[in-house]
């Protein structure tokens, strides 16, 4: 596996190494030892899969709150996505600040999110299939987010992003600037 450093610190692409001939290839997605000594020690407890069926969905952006903070490890198994991590630990030198990769299932790549940063993503092409490995189990009383479209952060979303498709609970999500400081940055 390769590692790709972001404009984000803790943020990071992996790149995981294909193995092909003309049947196909075979890649290991994950290994413990490596991502432990490469990113650092987090333990993946809980893996989510999403289904988008149009271009141009936006989900996020989320976050959950202590004690049940997750950092997470995305993939885009289907299709192609635009995937967003905002820094939100007050203190950081990066508070606010966003990176945004495309992952797609052609090229295998994968982007760590860390605990402290909103998470998102906009698909590119229909019928996108995302999975995710979380370091937390989803907690309903810790499940938060902010705007997808906040002009405090000004992601710049691909044009293709659609309001429309918004879940109702993206739709109501408060403003960075509003939101209570729920971590803090303690350097590296």
């Amino acid at each position: 596996m390769i590692l790709k450093k972001t404009d984000l610190e803790g943020v990071f692409e992996v790149l995981p190494f294909r193995h092909g001939d003309d049947r196909g290839y075979f890649s290991e997605t994950f290994r413990d030892d490596w991502f432990r000594a490469h990113i650092g020690s987090h333990r993946f407890v809980q893996e989510n899969q999403s289904l988008s069926r149009a271009a141009g969905v936006v989900r996020g952006l989320h976050f959950q709150s202590e004690p049940s903070a997750q950092g997470k490890l995305v993939r885009c198994v289907a299709g192609a996505i635009f995937d967003v991590g905002v820094d939100i630990r007050v203190g950081s030198p990066n508070f606010g600040r966003w990176v945004g990769v495309v992952l797609s299932a052609e090229a295998g790549n994968q982007l760590w999110v860390p605990p402290g940063f909103l998470h998102g993503f906009c698909t590119l092409v229909p019928d996108c299939l995302v999975s995710y490995k979380v370091t937390a189990y989803y907690d309903r009383a810790c499940d938060k987010g902010v705007r997808w479209d906040d002009q405090d952060i000004a992601i710049t979303w691909p044009d293709l992003a659609d309001p429309a498709h918004l879940s109702p609970k993206d739709r109501h999500q408060p403003a960075l600037r509003d939101l209570p400081p729920y971590f803090n940055y303690e350097g590296s």
